[in-house]
């Protein structure tokens, strides 16, 4: 059995805070084992990928799950019923019929939430999507210990550590896997931006794939003509000057704008150049009649595909409108981005 210090250092891989790390060395886990997963592998190679819900497995009470929006990441996540620990009990002691009297209103949210997020982690996990599982184990297991730092009852802090336990030690596998994946080159993360969307600036959808080993970017666009596109164009260069990342040399295939708007293509592409070179950074620009297809790839092997390109922001309602300088405040057309990682990436 490892010890509590064991156990959060290996939470270290799969996201976990300060703040995880100092609750969670008050925790002294049971010294009972999870049952055994069975091995994680991409829905090529298994038909079938079964559930690891513990909170089930204990006969755990449900009860309606406390109103809350929908995240844009996971609109389709269920708030029909959360679970909590313990047979028939709430996490404060609470009986299913005193649920129902006044002191119900005492529950703590921080149950209600960790329970649906791990719920619905479950759920994505059974469904082998796993990058979405991730992040729903991390954000509820976050909240399963506040909710243990509030337990005053010695057989429910027992439960819900037994939980923890078993939840990170299922993240961790889901860590390593993806890990895998990413370096034989499978890895691939969908996310689905929906119709007048916000928080998906430029900054919000690449800054994680921006490491210090990216030098060199490539973009394919064939749509950098007129002129929101080219300022479209321009907040994508500056995100990167403002990244870590130490971006030498930027590769733009785009195509030529045949109309009366070719003057002001070129030279504001030739302003964007200029600018760059004076952070240190070569732009070079190639026109294409034939190019159709919407990509930006890293030279650390990151590649994604967007399908409107890097237009996919909708027009601000007015000069003096939220949005209209932050993105992130910005409503979107509805649009997908497919994220791959190759080994290698090739130029164009």
């Amino acid at each position: 059995m490892r010890s509590v210090k064991e156990k959060v250092r290996r939470w270290k891989c799969v996201g976990g805070t300060k703040s995880w790390r100092k609750r969670a060395r008050n925790a002294r886990y049971g010294a009972h084992r999870p049952e055994p997963y069975i091995a994680l592998a991409p829905p090529a190679r298994v038909a079938t990928v079964k559930g690891h819900d513990f909170l089930e497995r204990d006969d755990a009470l449900r009860r309606p799950a406390l109103p809350q929006e929908p995240r844009d990441r996971f609109p389709e996540a269920p708030r029909a019923c959360v679970l909590l620990p313990g047979a028939g009990q709430g996490v404060d002691g609470q009986t299913a019929a005193g649920m129902a009297a006044p002191g119900f209103a005492q529950q703590p949210d921080g149950a209600a939430v960790a329970s649906t997020l791990l719920k619905r982690a479950v759920e994505l996990d059974s469904s082998s999507r796993y990058q979405e599982a991730l992040v729903c184990y991390q954000e509820g297991i976050d909240m399963l210990l506040q909710v243990l730092k509030g337990t005053k009852d010695n057989a429910k802090k027992c439960h819900l550590r037994q939980k923890i336990s078993d939840y990170m030690d299922r993240a961790e596998d889901i860590k390593k896997f993806l890990e895998q994946e990413k370096e034989e080159g499978k890895y691939h993360k969908q996310i689905k931006i929906e119709e007048n969307a916000t928080g998906f600036s430029y900054e919000s959808l690449f800054h994680q794939y921006l490491n210090a080993a990216v030098t060199e970017v490539w973009i394919e666009d064939p749509y950098i003509r007129h002129t929101h596109q080219l300022y479209n164009f321009l907040r994508f260069c500056e995100m990167l000057v403002k990244q870590t990342s130490k971006v030498k040399t930027i590769h733009l295939l785009t195509s030529m704008d045949e109309g009366i708007g070719k003057v002001q293509q070129t030279s504001g592409l030739e302003e964007i150049r200029e600018s760059l070179s004076n952070h240190g950074i070569e732009l070079e620009i190639e026109f294409s009649s034939s190019i159709h297809d919407r990509e930006i790839r890293f030279n650390n092997g990151w590649m994604i595909k967007i399908g409107r390109g890097l237009d996919y922001f909708k027009k601000p309602q007015g000069r003096f409108a939220l949005g209209y300088c932050d993105f992130d405040l910005r409503p979107c057309h509805e649009t997908t981005v497919d994220i791959f990682h190759t080994k290698h990436t090739k130029k164009i």
